[in-house]
């Protein structure tokens, strides 16, 4: 009994010594990989030492570490977040090139960095005579200085090689002819002044331009032709808003040789630099009257003789007014032409007032909801139709 006693005993110290040989051989491999590993990663972040270069406090010891034993898995593992800062202390230590420095910062910044960190743009403001207006655009500046109907403060060029083009030459001689202010900017800053709208490099700081009054006009000059076959041709627009498409419709009517230009004052777009820019100009020459009796001044050319025709898509239905193609109208009287609103045309009221309706022929049949022209379009070609008939 006492042999198997001992022998249980003998057995027992063997698992025990088993298991603790097992367990420091483990231990050990395992420091040697974490050994490895960090000494490879370093090799890798770190740069080169030059020869017989010591760091203090760096060297490295044989035996076992005295820190706790690493995680078991290393895969993944990363290196300390301070690696960059030991980077740099040994870059200091060892004087290395301002190149290598340079390098690694623009590696970090290119690579690593989500977002770039850029100077906010300055905020530029110029102050401006109280009640004035930036005109901008090579034409609306160049025919503004040419008509002088404004008054103009200061001309605004751009500063670049572009500036000494003949165009901006002459702008310079004539503001300083009229003893305008010359100011040679950046580009910002003309984008600043017309609020990003197509400057070509010219902004004028001038009064705005006002249309006249249809009633001051009526009482001066704005009179019945002379002759049953006079023609002449007055084109009213009827609460136009948008001023993109009002700078258009002015283009056209100075293109074909609109007397006169009647836009209606409530509801309608007025004569802004973006309007003048939109015209390529015409705004700055036309004789533009406005008016808020309509009604009145349509009655009254009537009776003077005028004929009054409107315009209609081809699905409206006119009761009480004949509807005739655009190339059947016969131009023999002083005529005026009205175009309504981008919506919904011509009121019901200046409709009742007109004598014909025009339409233009569409050349193929047309879906429901685009069965009409832009009004800057359909006034071209109705102007190119009723014009086209002018005696030369």
């Amino acid at each position: 009994m006492a042999f198997v006693v001992e022998m249980v005993q003998i057995f027992k110290f063997s698992m025990w010594t088993t298991v603790r040989l097992s367990f420091a051989f483990g231990c050990s491999s395992h420091f040697r990989a974490a050994k490895r590993f960090s000494t490879q990663e370093k090799e890798l972040l770190q740069p080169a030492s030059p020869t017989g270069f010591k760091e203090e406090g760096n060297e490295h010891h044989s035996g076992s570490p005295k820190s706790h034993p690493p995680p078991c898995s290393y895969k993944g593992l990363t290196p300390p977040n301070n690696l960059q800062w030991q980077w740099k202390s040994r870059m200091k230590s060892t004087g290395q090139a301002a190149s290598s420095r340079e390098e690694f910062r623009n590696l970090r910044e290119d690579d690593f960095s989500k977002q770039q960190k850029r100077p906010a743009p300055k905020s530029l403001s110029i102050e401006r005579t109280k009640g004035s207006e930036i005109l901008f655009g090579i034409a609306p500046c160049s025919l503004a200085f040419s008509q002088s109907k404004r008054d103009f403060f200061r001309l605004f060029l751009k500063s670049s090689s572009s500036s000494t083009r003949p165009v901006m030459e002459e702008f310079a001689q004539q503001a300083e002819a009229r003893g305008v202010p010359v100011h040679r900017v950046r580009r910002q800053v003309l984008d600043a002044l017309c609020k990003g709208q197509v400057h070509q490099g010219v902004c004028l700081e001038t009064t705005p331009l006002h249309p006249r009054s249809l009633e001051e006009a009526e009482a001066s000059q704005f009179g019945v032709a002379s002759g049953p076959n006079t023609q002449m041709i007055c084109l009213v627009l009827e609460q136009i808003q948008d001023p993109m498409n009002l700078g258009a419709v002015l283009r056209s009517a100075y293109y074909f040789g609109v007397d006169r230009v009647v836009i209606s004052k409530r509801d309608g777009c007025s004569l802004t630099p973006t309007v003048s820019k939109a015209s390529a100009g015409a705004m700055e020459v036309l004789k533009v009257y406005n008016t808020d009796n309509l009604e009145g001044f349509l009655k009254a050319k009537t009776e003077e003789g005028w004929e009054v025709v409107g315009t209609v898509s081809k699905s409206e239905v006119e009761d009480n007014v004949p509807v005739i193609n655009c190339l059947e109208f016969h131009w023999n009287k002083p005529t005026i032409l009205a175009l309504g609103n981008e919506g919904y045309g011509l009121s019901s009221k200046t409709r009742s007032l007109c004598q014909r309706m025009l339409i233009i022929p569409p050349g193929r049949m047309l879906e429901p909801q685009i069965e009409s022209l832009n009004v800057s379009v359909a006034t071209g070609i109705l102007l190119h139709s009723i014009c086209s008939q002018k005696t030369k």
